[in-house]
């Protein structure tokens, strides 16, 4: 894992979170992206070299949604970015770390994504993220 790619935050409005995020980094979000597969929208934030990403449903079945009924706005997870996702993720579940989607997926920001179950990372959802070239 090279760096912390992005920490991305669970939120029910994202228009109002877009304007509250602005405000507190002094700058408007650089992309809006919606990932149907995912049931979400999501926005980008650069706040020095660090980046955060904004996450709202788009539908009541979506893993986003589920998360904020079940534990309201916040931290939803951490995101490391890594040079080869399929390998990673092979490392991974030899170390024994449960893996919820074996085969990456696009994700948002042109990214291939692949996420760690937080029953085996000490309750973080941990999304690995390898750029598309």
């Amino acid at each position: 894992m090279n760096k912390i790619e992005h920490i991305g935050i669970a939120v029910k409005d994202l228009e109002k979170s877009n304007t509250l995020f602005a405000s507190l980094f002094g700058q408007a979000h650089y992309k809006i992206e919606e990932v149907l597969t995912e049931g979400v929208k999501t926005s980008f934030f650069k706040s020095g070299p660090n980046k955060i990403e904004l996450l709202e449903a788009t539908n009541a079945e979506s893993p986003i949604a589920k998360f904020i009924a079940k534990k309201g706005e916040g931290i939803h997870h951490i995101a490391f970015a890594v040079d080869d996702i399929v390998s990673e993720i092979k490392r991974l579940k030899k170390e024994g770390f449960i893996i919820l989607n074996e085969t990456p997926k696009k994700g948002a920001d042109n990214k291939l994504v692949a996420f760690l179950h937080p029953k085996s990372t000490n309750g973080v959802l941990i999304e690995l993220c390898q750029e598309i070239d």
